[in-house]
């Protein structure tokens, strides 16, 4: 076969939350994709009367979701401005700069991505009237009348894993219908892009089954856990010296607002003080205490080194501003 189809991959300029989109390219086997164009003023990033943008490829992978004999590939790029600057939307390029800013404390990231899968508008596992069963019985559950959606949820993780992705692991979550996959460790800016490529992936297999998946951080009012993106972090002195791992969690508390305010859209639907977060409101860290804002692992105090869990970001935060506030905000405490 003389050609190969790349599916170029790129996050638009909605607001208050980025969406996925992406566009097929046929190119001749032999070629690597190279910039490409797109109309900026159908995805919120451009206007009418002067609509190009510019699609930069940073990352190609395998491409799981096509079968058949014709190669194909996965092209994540950044949106760039017709004269090669990064775009205003482009949060990888910050995430980039404090990455290579910081790169001898050698950052490390584990994103802990929480979603719904949704059938009709409904969390699968919900009855079209009413509630099921409280939540309780759902977390790493398995059996029909507990688990919801797990051939979507064990051919995300194939997919993943066949794309070369690091996703780390998945599991049920404690409302019906809901799920989680990890992805790390990894640097900031790798992270990031792995957790993106992660969502375009379940995106696409949920489209095969009829099913959306939903990255609310509160996807149904009520007594029902929220969804969120938990960070673990740690820095190479965090995995060796005593007490830094105390340290980096306290520093957190210096940019509170800062880092609330990016930390995804309606944080405060779910950081309420229950269903396992602390209020947007407070800022605390504890071990073992998934209450708390910022989480230290019981193992990580016992042993004295290892890494921190910030339990605020959003399912529907953006990982690269996550990433980059969090290595911003730690490193340079740490010095």
């Amino acid at each position: 076969m003389s050609i190969k189809l790349a599916e170029y991959i790129w996050l638009d300029g909605s607001e208050p939350t980025r969406q996925l989109r992406s566009k097929t390219r046929v190119i001749p086997v032999e070629e690597q994709p190279g910039i490409w164009g797109f109309d900026g003023s159908s995805t919120n990033q451009a206007e009418g009367h002067s609509s190009d943008c510019v699609l930069n490829p940073v990352k190609v992978l395998l491409d799981p979701t096509r079968s058949g004999p014709i190669p194909s590939i996965l092209v994540l790029c950044e949106v760039l401005n017709v004269d090669m600057t990064p775009h205003k939307s482009n949060t990888r390029s910050r995430c980039v700069e404090i990455g290579e800013k910081y790169q001898d404390q050698d950052s490390w990231f584990g994103l802990e991505q929480e979603y719904t899968l949704l059938k009709d508008g409904r969390p699968l596992g919900f009855p079209k009237d009413g509630y099921p069963s409280p939540q309780g019985q759902y977390y790493c559950s398995v059996g029909t009348s507990n688990a919801f959606g797990r051939e979507i949820v064990e051919s995300h993780l194939e997919a993943c894993l066949l794309a070369g992705l690091k996703i780390s692991g998945i599991n049920a979550e404690v409302m019906p219908g809901q799920w989680e996959f990890q992805v790390g460790p990894l640097g900031p800016v790798e992270t990031s892009d792995h957790l993106w490529l992660a969502r375009f992936l379940l995106e696409r297999i949920a489209e095969k089954h009829g099913v959306s998946v939903s990255w609310d951080p509160k996807p149904v009012e009520g007594d029902w856990n929220g969804a969120g993106c938990h960070t673990n972090f740690s820095t190479k002195a965090m995995r060796e010296e005593v007490g830094l791992c105390e340290k980096a969690a306290a520093s957190l508390g210096e940019r509170v607002e800062e880092h609330i305010a990016n930390y995804g859209a309606d944080i405060e639907k779910r950081l309420t003080g229950l269903h396992e977060t602390a209020s947007y409101k407070d800022f605390s860290w504890g071990v073992s205490d998934r209450g708390a804002s910022v989480r230290i692992p019981w193992q990580v105090a016992q042993e004295g080194v290892g890494y921190i869990e910030d339990r605020r970001p959003n399912a529907n935060c953006d990982p690269y501003v996550v990433t980059t506030l969090i290595t911003e905000t730690i490193c340079s405490a740490l010095g």
